[in-house]
């Protein structure tokens, strides 16, 4: 693994990039679990986060290999009671195949934490794949400190 890994909080100008890892992340879950779990499309995927980037709706943090975008980690905010407040949710975080099982995931959801801390965020939930094909995912994000907060996590498309 290269020592030129740098992260930063990403810009509009990174929109294009991270849409496409999106894509790599969705498409690494459909093959896993074997089903048609979600839509994606490039075009749409960027229009959406470039919104959401510009009215601060959805926060991204991109690591980089140089000038090689590896990986990145998403937060948004959100409110509830059983929360105390204000609190971060992780919806999606995705490394390349080739950078995993190094520090990076450590780094980026380092990031996410003192992001949370900046904005006074009472905790940091995150959003898991499907278990048990993801098991290494889980047990990823129980070594950082997360604790299982119990239920699973429901749809309903509007």
């Amino acid at each position: 693994m290269s020592t030129n890994i740098a992260v930063h909080r990403a810009t509009i100008d990174d929109a294009p990039e991270v849409a496409k890892m999106v894509g790599q992340l969705l498409a690494e879950i459909m093959n896993v679990i074997g089903a048609q779990a979600f839509n994606f499309d490039l075009s749409e995927t960027t229009t959406r986060l470039t919104d959401f980037l510009n009215r601060e709706k959805y926060f991204v943090f991109v690591a980089r290999d140089g000038s090689l975008p590896i990986g990145f980690i998403a937060l948004y905010e959100s409110y509830a009671l059983y929360a105390e407040g204000a609190f971060g949710t992780i919806p999606e975080l995705y490394i390349r195949p080739q950078y995993r099982s190094e520090t990076l995931g450590l780094q980026l959801v380092s990031h996410a934490k003192s992001f949370g801390n900046s904005r006074g965020w009472s905790r940091l939930e995150v959003t898991t794949p499907p278990l048990p094909q993801f098991e290494r995912t889980l047990a990823f994000y129980e070594r950082e400190g997360f604790s299982i907060s119990g239920g699973r996590k429901l749809k309903i498309d509007l």
